[in-house]
């Protein structure tokens, strides 16, 4: 008799007993009545069906490391420099949604800066069509991550050399540059059979900071929020897209930039023609800075005229009210005398007035 048949009556009664135990305290509970919670729930709502959606998208797919493509012989020989694989945004005009409409296909792993944060680089830092800037900065932080996780990856393989002390020059440099994270992560990761896997899982965390810049698509000069989900059939295939179209609300909240409103005015009239044509019942300003003040210049120009012109239509009356017989009487000196100094004064002002009008036309 071997020894596991041996112990097979002992585990066997261990079982039942435990089995027993269980089902008196589960009776206590309303067991067998109660079956307990449910298994599955109810899926059939508004929030299942909006979940079940973003699970279906695919997903951009990108590679880390990033995938070598050498085009020259320099890069061949020294590597070719790694490169932002971004979401490309497909952009579009017609005379029904405008002339700044674009697309990009939808993912379930694509990200946008928050509103807040796109309303301030458009409006404060004039970050608008122009994103050439955000993206060399975005450039530059990827590759700054991938270079940095070289120097990680550097650090890890000269721990495992013991002859090479990594505190003399020039190995004291990746060091210092390095080690500061594990004092950082030390108290947080603990060590793995007696091996320091901080390294690694810093590594880790690099790899997904600069994956995610691959994932990040501007909206200029949309907000985020603007997107409206829809369907396009893209190489004969039905594909989720994220349209922005029509007129962005910044536009409408805030003054258009005036550098694009003289791009309209000097090179591309047909936009604002369009912009002044579709959106004549809101109160914006499509005009640029110049064109306004000249417009505003020649509008205060002709009110002085016409002020100008009725003034001496009035000093004309009031002259010829005045008249020569009531002067020349002789039982009226007095009165012809007030009524020549209230003509002269009047004749003064009206000089006056006219020579200041004068200087403003």
């Amino acid at each position: 008799m071997s020894l596991d048949e041996k112990f097979s009556p002992l585990r066997t009664g261990f079982y039942r007993i435990t089995d027993g135990f269980f089902k008196t305290i589960a009776k206590v509970f309303g067991y067998p009545e109660n079956p307990g919670m449910p298994n599955m729930y109810d899926s059939s709502g508004q929030g299942s069906t909006r979940s079940e959606f973003l699970e279906n998208l695919p997903s951009h797919q990108t590679f880390w490391p990033p995938i070598q493509r050498p085009e020259t012989w320099f890069e061949t020989i020294f590597g070719p420099s790694p490169k932002i694989d971004a979401v490309p945004r497909y952009v579009y005009e017609n005379r029904e949604e405008g002339f700044y409409n674009f697309y990009i296909e939808n993912y379930k792993n694509i990200y946008f800066l928050p509103d807040w944060l796109s309303e301030f680089l458009q409006v404060r830092l004039n970050f608008c069509l122009d994103l050439t800037l955000l993206e060399t900065i975005r450039e530059v932080v990827f590759i700054g991550l991938v270079i940095y996780s070289q120097i990680v990856i550097l650090r890890i393989t000269l721990s495992w050399f013991i002859y090479i002390n990594p505190y003399t020059v020039p190995w004291c440099y990746v060091v210092a540059a390095v080690d500061w994270t594990e004092e950082v992560l030390q108290g947080v990761v603990p060590a793995i059979l007696g091996i320091n896997v901080t390294g690694s899982i810093f590594l880790g965390i690099l790899g997904v900071l600069a994956d995610s810049l691959n994932h990040l698509v501007f909206t200029m000069p949309f907000l985020p929020s603007e997107a409206e989900e829809s369907k396009l059939l893209i190489q004969q295939q039905m594909t989720d897209v994220l349209v922005f179209h029509y007129l962005p609300i910044l536009w409408y909240r805030y003054p258009i930039p005036n550098k694009i409103r003289e791009f309209w005015y000097n090179e591309r009239p047909e936009i604002l023609d369009y912009m002044q044509k579709a959106y004549k019942d809101l109160d914006i300003q499509f005009l640029p800075d110049n064109v306004i003040q000249q417009l505003n210049q020649q509008k205060l120009t002709a009110d002085l005229s016409q002020i100008h012109d009725s003034l001496i239509v009035k000093s004309s009356y009031l002259s010829q009210t005045v008249s020569t017989e009531i002067l020349s009487r002789n039982d009226m000196v007095e009165e012809n005398a007030f009524i020549s100094s209230s003509y002269l004064v009047t004749n003064y002002f009206h000089s006056l007035v006219i020579c200041n009008l004068d200087k403003l036309l």
